[in-house]
């Protein structure tokens, strides 16, 4: 009897904390297992309005080139997150089993995750903590991880950068 692939998503993005995240999700969940698949997931942030307007020196803005140039520049960004998290994937891989897939999505980070976690059908979601203590850190600046843990449709472990 076949054994069903299991899912392990793992929230990446430019900080060190995510790549803790990954490296410890390599190293603890899936070193010695055999029949998952890793999904990488990158969020960019959404676009700015298609219209044009003047920045704090009162430059005008051409909406057009303005938004291409920063698609492009967001595109770039994501790819260099996934490459270096490919990279972490390949260094730490001693057994060479591990079945990759990258999803980038763009929006609003946690609404984002939330989503992607239930159209893959994941059964774990791996992120890293920014380590945000108190109140007024986690309100003024948000909490992804806080989010994802209590409104993803799948268990979800937050790794602490020690």
């Amino acid at each position: 009897m076949e054994r069903k692939e299991r899912k392990i998503v793992v929230a990446v993005d430019e900080s060190e904390e995510s790549r803790y995240a990954l490296k410890w999700c390599i190293t603890n969940l899936m070193y010695h297992s055999e029949n998952y698949k890793l999904v990488l997931h990158y969020v960019q942030p959404p676009p700015p309005p298609p219209y044009s307007f003047f920045d704090a020196t009162g430059h005008l803005f051409a909406g057009g080139d303005f938004v291409l140039d920063t698609e492009k520049l967001g595109s770039e960004l994501a790819n260099s997150v996934m490459e270096r998290a490919e990279a972490i994937c390949r260094k730490l891989n001693t057994t060479n089993n591990i079945n990759m897939e990258r999803v980038i999505g763009t929006g609003d980070a946690k609404d984002v995750i939330c989503s992607t976690v239930q159209k893959v059908k994941a059964d774990i979601l791996v992120m890293g903590s920014h380590g945000y203590d108190g109140f007024f850190k986690r309100a003024l600046l948000g909490s992804v991880s806080d989010h994802c843990a209590r409104h993803a449709k799948c268990p979800v472990l937050i790794v602490r950068r020690t």
